[in-house]
């Protein structure tokens, strides 16, 4: 391909306005079709997911605005039936679940309802409480509160009794829980009869046999074992004696001294010495 080069004319006359050092040619800029104006989406052509949460927003939105538009009523119900003083943040904690109130409206509407004398409020070091209006309760007398005293005290008793009812019965409910069952319990008598009956077949047996050991050969062997009992606990003795007296001196410990001579002990081999 031949390359652009100034200094030839390419053809233009002398004289002509492009001959004068210019370029034979003019930049010319290609410019393509204007954009088209973008288009929002209709509701339609959105996905069924975006649908689903513009529809749950939505939902959500008229729950709110329809919860707050009764909190006035909630709140002020729910202060009077406790008739105690609460902050906005634990009339908030109480209810929200129960309720669904957004803290910003419960702060709102306590503010609201102050304002408008329905309830009171009062500054509690930095933070504020709201309680009833105490006006609109009837004044109680002495005789009344002793009686009201009365029976709080019965039913904390009551209260009390029931609480170690429950336990009793929770105790006999474990205990039941873990006792066998009426199948379960047919099914243990029965392999105890067949255990029983083997028992009963094995007695018979040792009954009928005719090479039974006399008194006289059972007495010996008793004699016997009592004498090699004797035995073994006086030589045991000796030999606890002995290595007791050897390790004053040894510097090392009992367990090391035997295995280096090798001895080897009854507890060693899990045996203990027989009753006399």
């Amino acid at each position: 391909m031949r390359k652009f080069r100034p200094e030839m004319n390419y053809g233009v006359r002398e004289g002509s306005p492009r001959s004068s050092g210019r370029l034979p040619f003019q930049p010319i800029t290609v410019r393509g079709p204007p954009p088209r104006p973008r288009k929002e989406p209709s509701p339609r052509a959105t996905t069924t997911s975006g649908f689903l949460s513009w529809v749950a927003g939505k939902a959500m939105s008229k729950c709110r605005a329809e919860a707050a538009a009764g909190a006035a009523g909630i709140l002020l119900r729910y202060l009077q039936e406790q008739n105690r003083p609460y902050s906005a943040q634990d009339v908030f904690g109480n209810l929200q679940r129960e309720h669904g109130l957004g803290k910003a409206v419960v702060v709102k509407t306590l503010e609201q309802l102050a304002q408008q004398g329905k309830i009171k409020e009062k500054m509690y070091g930095k933070q504020k409480i709201y309680f009833a209006d105490q006006d609109q309760f009837d004044m109680v007398s002495d005789a009344d509160l002793q009686g009201l005293d009365g029976k709080i005290v019965a039913l904390t008793a009551k209260v009390q009794s029931l609480q170690q009812s429950c336990r009793y019965m929770e105790a006999e409910l474990k205990e039941l829980s873990s006792a066998l069952t009426t199948p379960e319990m047919q099914k243990e008598i029965q392999e105890l009869k067949k255990e029983c009956a083997g028992y009963s077949e094995r007695l018979k047996n040792i009954k009928a046999a005719t090479n039974h050991v006399t008194p006289e050969e059972k007495e010996q062997v008793y004699r016997e074992r009592q004498k090699y009992c004797k035995e073994w606990r006086k030589r045991k003795r000796m030999a606890t004696e002995l290595s007791d007296a050897i390790l004053e001196g040894y510097p090392k410990s009992k367990k090391q001294f035997f295995e280096e001579v090798g001895i080897e002990t009854d507890e060693d081999y899990n045996v203990t010495l027989p009753d006399p």
